[in-house]
């Protein structure tokens, strides 16, 4: 094995690299305590101080300090994101944040990221981190390895991620000196991820953050890189036995895709299951990580109002819907091999229809839910090749408008090749055949280039069985959305004012405005979770074994076989005419 250069001050590294400063805990932690914060409040002038405002008084009240007169704080940067100017109950309290505040942390821990320098890492993984960090989730002993196969010395990668920070949309609301503070606890290796010399660099990391912690090498190792590296990260910690729990925990979290089919997915499971644990596995899926996916359990669960409605007798159908208005933006190499089958359906949208249409869970636990997600996956009557066409559409998008500007088809994207078979939409009809859902069907659908980006779950019910009323009525629907702009409404009919008896549409809605917070990345909510050992939202090898064999049929009857239809819908628009055929002539899909 060619033991892989370092490239020039490389292993001159600081003596000290990170006890001196990981040590310290960033300036704006709450784990500084409350008392602490009550003590030296700020004025709320921004939207982070407007929080913290909030927080301060609340803290107050908690430890019973009075609330001096404060003087403004200054932020580098003002929040992206919507808080409300002011907050129920006028003397800057807000009921609703009673309970936010935040009290967990993990051990200490080094978090290695393979592909560091990648696009992942860039937009998400390193705001997500800092983010955490900056909010004192992740305590004072802890740094961050990045590893990649780019020549990069410390100081380089430093200034890369402190770049990435200072660009990114995710990264809310810097403090002043943070991000000096937060340089000092980046690393950074990089050599062959088939050889041995790069996990013997990421060991000797581990070694130094154990001394300078005065702990346990507990490390969470996360692959940030293409799948076909999956394997190869995992036998190469194994052999230098990194996956080794005896003197730390030790985690790994793994990108989608995860296989490519049900025979990929399976091979790659027994291959990270020679190296680990079951319960060291961490399948990261971010849509589980939004905090809407979440409420959907809450709000049905824990509402009397709506379980009792969630089954055959009172809903219709269930629409799941990820649209996205990009193209495929450079990403061609990728889709071209995935496809919207890969990309989407079988992993994001089965989740979420996992979560949709499971049981109550005997406790809120990992395993608990996790298991009911799998009952309800081995629910859903098989598509075998031969009954695909009667139950999924495909589609590809052809030229078309995208906010005033013209945009080319998916065949004339750059790398795609003329006459591509590669579906950009599928819509599908899944059938749960249990006591709960017998008839009901849930209705999936995702594709590109249509008008806008959202993602729903719209839990639709039937009709009334009386028509007492003049004009007819619309079914009742309860939407989750996802994507964007969070939040709950319910749709329901009411009389307009006046003389008669007229009815009309009316739509209830929840947003997460209402606590007065920021709704926080989905990477840095299941960051979060792996380092604490929740696996609560990381689906199981068995999830992913049954949504695999869920789409398998439809995989079959498509790869590979020419679409003469295509392109069969036109950018902008949402989808082929036959997606239409097949939520049936009595229902539609919702405008959005």
């Amino acid at each position: 094995m060619t033991k892989p250069k370092k490239a020039a001050g490389t292993s001159a590294k600081p003596p000290a690299k990170t006890p001196a400063t990981a040590k310290k805990a960033p300036s704006t932690s709450p784990a500084r305590t409350s008392v602490a914060k009550a003590k030296a409040p700020a004025k709320a002038t921004t939207a982070r101080a407007v929080r913290a405002a909030v927080e301060q008084k609340d803290a107050a009240k908690d430890v019973g300090v009075a609330q001096p007169a404060q003087k403004a704080e200054p932020a580098q940067r003002k929040s992206r994101k919507r808080v409300p100017a002011a907050v129920p109950g006028g003397d800057g309290h807000n009921p609703f944040r009673t309970h936010m505040r935040r009290n967990r942390a993990p051990e200490p821990a080094t978090l290695v990221i393979f592909g560091a320098t990648g696009d992942l890492a860039r937009r998400k993984l390193l705001p997500a981190v800092f983010g955490l960090w900056q909010d004192g989730l992740l305590g004072s002993a802890f740094n961050i390895v990045g590893v990649g196969r780019q020549a990069m010395t410390d100081e380089e990668f430093k200034d890369y991620a402190l770049s990435a920070l200072k660009e990114s949309k995710e990264t809310d609301a810097i403090q002043p000196g943070n991000l000096e503070k937060f340089r000092e606890l980046l690393y950074y290796e990089y050599g062959d991820f088939s050889g041995d010399e790069v996990y013997d660099l990421v060991g000797k990391e581990l070694d130094r953050a154990e001394e300078a912690h005065g702990g346990r090498k507990n490390a969470l190792f996360y692959l940030s890189t293409p799948p076909s590296l999956f394997e190869p990260i995992s036998s190469g910690l194994g052999r230098l036995g990194l996956a080794d729990e005896s003197e730390g925990w030790r985690r790994i979290v793994i990108e989608k895709p995860f296989g490519r089919d049900l025979a990929s997915a399976r091979a790659l499971n027994d291959a990270i299951h020679r190296v680990w644990d079951e319960s060291q596995v961490y399948r990261i899926d971010h849509y589980l990580g939004k905090e809407t996916v979440q409420n959907l359990m809450a709000i049905r669960f824990g509402n009397a109002i709506f379980e009792p409605l969630w089954n055959r007798g009172y809903v219709d159908h269930v629409q799941i819907t990820a649209s996205e208005d990009l193209g495929l933006e450079g990403r061609a190499g990728y889709y071209e091999e995935a496809g919207v089958v890969r990309d989407m359906l079988q992993n994001h949208l089965m989740q979420l229809f996992a979560l949709t249409a499971m049981e109550a869970p005997a406790a809120f636990d990992a395993d608990a839910i996790r298991d009911e997600k799998v009952k309800v996956l081995r629910a859903v009557k098989e598509i075998p090749k031969g009954r695909v066409k009667s139950v999924a559409v495909r589609g590809q998008y052809g030229a078309g408008t995208m906010d005033g500007e013209k945009v080319p088809g998916y065949r004339q994207e750059p790398n795609v090749k003329p006459g591509s078979p590669t579906p950009t939409y599928v819509a599908v009809k899944l059938e749960v055949d249990n006591w709960r859902w017998q008839g009901v069907p849930f209705f999936l659908r995702t594709g590109k280039r249509l008008p806008k980006k959202v993602t729903e779950i719209a839990v639709v019910f039937k009709r009334p069985p009386l028509g007492i009323f003049p004009g007819g009525l619309e079914r009742n629907v309860l939407a989750f959305r996802i994507q964007p702009d969070e939040g709950v409404n319910l749709k329901f009919s009411s009389k307009t004012p006046g003389q008669e008896m007229v009815l009309r549409e009316v739509v209830m809605d929840f947003r997460y405005d209402a606590f007065g917070a920021q709704l926080e990345s989905p990477y840095s909510r299941l960051l979060l979770d792996a380092m604490l050992g929740d696996a609560t939202l990381f689906p199981r090898e068995d999830e992913v074994d049954h949504a695999w064999q869920l789409v398998s049929g439809i995989l079959e009857a498509w790869d590979g076989v020419s679409a003469p239809e295509f392109p069969n819908y036109t950018s902008g628009t949402w989808g082929p005419e036959a997606a239409d055929e097949l939520i049936g002539p009595d229902r539609r899909w919702r405008r959005l």
